[in-house]
């Protein structure tokens, strides 16, 4: 059986889907991927940028942070791929219980997806670090320099950098839906960066599924390994199903 058959057929036995998914499910949507060839990673610039956007850096060279982080790391007009389309749409039939993600940028909840686990948080969530007042992707876009709130405190996005840990609350719960699900698809991810890659041990079912554009670490472990684009891939199986 083809890998796109085989993975409708296990979606329509299925109500207890879980979806895990990284960069590529965003590159559909023209936003760059930090490590592919012409990602983030392999742009020139007076730092690298693991180390603009760590919190030491953030802390000591706020405005160097927020010039890199706005020019490179805001797409506020990114508009929902197929892949984004396609998750909606089986949430919307009761088939996945939850989508979880390492973007940053919001596009499945734009898309319609409601159980969104944002494991290195959003763009679309800023806080002051003084009073905890509240501002949008727009506040941030369109200040001038240093994003400031009106007590003058400094905004900073809730956006996991380096050198910070993963919100607990929201790593259980992605390893609570990963060790209940029966099937779990991953995709758009290298699956080498930890502790998001170490979440598919907790996996229980026989059928992993991998839909990448290039080979994984854990292709070894997969059920099934499809290659090619996630929005294609999910668009013929889903969308067109």
């Amino acid at each position: 059986m083809d890998g796109r058959e085989q993975l409708k057929q296990w979606i329509r036995e299925s109500s207890n889907i879980v979806f895990f998914g990284g960069a590529g499910v965003s590159t559909e949507s023209n936003i760059p991927d930090f490590r592919s060839q012409d990602g983030l990673y392999n742009q020139q610039y007076k730092y690298p940028p693991e180390t603009i956007i760590s919190h030491s850096f953030y802390l000591k060279n706020p405005e160097e942070f927020y010039r890199f982080y706005k020019n490179k790391m805001l797409f506020p007009d990114a508009k929902p791929n197929a892949a984004h389309l396609a998750l909606a749409k089986l949430e919307e039939q009761g088939k996945l219980k939850a989508v979880i993600t390492q973007n940053i940028d919001g596009l499945h909840q734009a898309a319609g997806s409601r159980e969104v686990l944002e494991l290195h948080g959003s763009v679309h969530r800023n806080y002051c670090t003084r009073c905890g007042q509240f501002y949008s992707l727009e506040d941030v876009v369109k200040a001038q320099g240093i994003p400031r709130c009106d007590c003058g405190g400094t905004i900073k996005p809730d956006v996991v950098l380096y050198e910070e840990g993963l919100d607990m609350n929201t790593l259980k719960k992605a390893i609570s839906y990963i060790s209940r699900a029966d099937v779990l698809i991953v995709g758009g991810t290298s699956l080498t960066v930890y502790p998001a890659a170490g979440l598919i041990d907790y996996y229980q079912g026989n059928k992993l599924v991998l839909i990448n554009k290039s080979v994984t670490p854990m292709d070894g472990r997969a059920d099934l390994v499809i290659s090619g684009k996630i929005g294609e891939v999910l668009n013929s199986v889903v969308l067109e199903a």
